[in-house]
């Protein structure tokens, strides 16, 4: 309409109603956004890290012995048990893992006989009789399965105590059979701690707590004591070894000493039967060639958290009974 001012409004120009709210809320849409955006980033953080960890483990799986026996085939086959290092509670080499294995390969229906394979110096001779009462019981309840031992380098001690429980064993020529005897050690510190001026400060509740204590001057009537332990025990082991070797072995002055002999010369003390691997006996003797190991074996977490328990056991044991430890060797 002719002589009105014409009135344009410019987007650039404030609104006098809104104040200065547009601004916040544009603030509020950037800060907003940039958010999600942050998230988004992290979930996709954690996706790709727990992918890279999913294909680490799959990788363990694949390549890892996380322990446990061989998986058993179908048919027919020789089951193998080792026994591998010192005998003990703790280790791969105890009762409970050599048993378990020794159960299961006697329950086994395709089971024609049982190796147990021996590298051992000995050890625990508790753990020791309690593996030699479990291979006289499977023995007798599954008397048409036959028990060889095949030694390796190394029978002595109280790995031969659990190897003359078997039908027969085996040996190389340079192998090392018998050490048949006990022992008992420690150390003595009282001249070390006169020199040092060191006072040891004992107190007991109990005349023979301190039983042969290292830091104290040693008791006589303690030593005769231990004496006797070791005697009943060195007694036990020649009784399983006269029981489970039979008339088969030609008793020396010696034999019971705690001396050692090759392969060759075991056979001809009847200490063993004749020289064998594991294929040999497994071909020849149980006529089948088919292996399967039944090893109970330590997996890692097994290992970590024993090696740590282990250590913690050791250190208390050692504060409260001292450092003496007896084995069968």
């Amino acid at each position: 309409m002719p002589g009105l001012p014409i009135i344009l409004m410019s987007e650039n120009v404030e609104n006098p109603n809104q104040g200065p709210q547009w601004e916040r809320q544009l603030l509020e849409k950037i800060a907003f956004t940039t958010l999600q955006e942050q998230r988004l980033k992290r979930r996709w953080g954690i996706f790709f890290k727990l992918a890279f960890l999913a294909y680490l483990v799959a990788v363990l799986v694949l390549v890892v012995d996380w322990g446990g026996s061989e998986k058993l085939a179908d048919g027919k086959h020789t089951a193998l048990v080792n026994v591998r290092g010192t005998i003990d509670a703790t280790g791969d080499a105890s009762a409970e893992k050599i048993n378990g294995a020794l159960q299961s390969a006697f329950e086994d229906k395709g089971t024609a006989g049982v190796i147990m394979r021996i590298n051992s110096p000995g050890g625990s001779p508790v753990q020791s009789g309690i593996v030699y009462d479990e291979i006289r019981r499977l023995r007798a309840k599954h008397p048409e399965i036959p028990l060889y031992v095949v030694v390796e380098d190394l029978c002595a001690s109280g790995g031969y105590y659990i190897a003359s429980a078997a039908d027969k064993i085996f040996v190389d020529k340079a192998s090392i059979i018998g050490s048949i005897g006990v022992l008992m050690d420690g150390f003595g510190f009282t001249g070390t701690m006169e020199k040092l001026g060191v006072e040891r400060r004992l107190l007991t509740a109990g005349a023979n707590k301190g039983f042969l204590d290292p830091f104290s001057p040693q008791d006589e009537k303690q030593k005769e004591h231990a004496q006797l332990l070791l005697s009943e025990i060195h007694k036990q082991f020649i009784e399983v070894v006269r029981k489970g070797r039979g008339t088969r072995l030609k008793e020396t002055p010696e034999m019971f000493s705690g001396l050692m002999w090759t392969g060759s010369q075991s056979i001809g003390l009847g200490l063993a039967d004749d020289f064998g691997t594991v294929d040999s006996v497994a071909r020849d003797l149980i006529k089948a060639e088919t292996v399967l190991d039944y090893s109970v074996k330590e997996n890692i977490a097994e290992r970590f958290a024993k090696r740590l328990g282990a250590q913690m056991g050791e250190s208390l044991s050692f504060r409260l009974f001292g450092s003496d430890r007896t084995a069968v060797r």
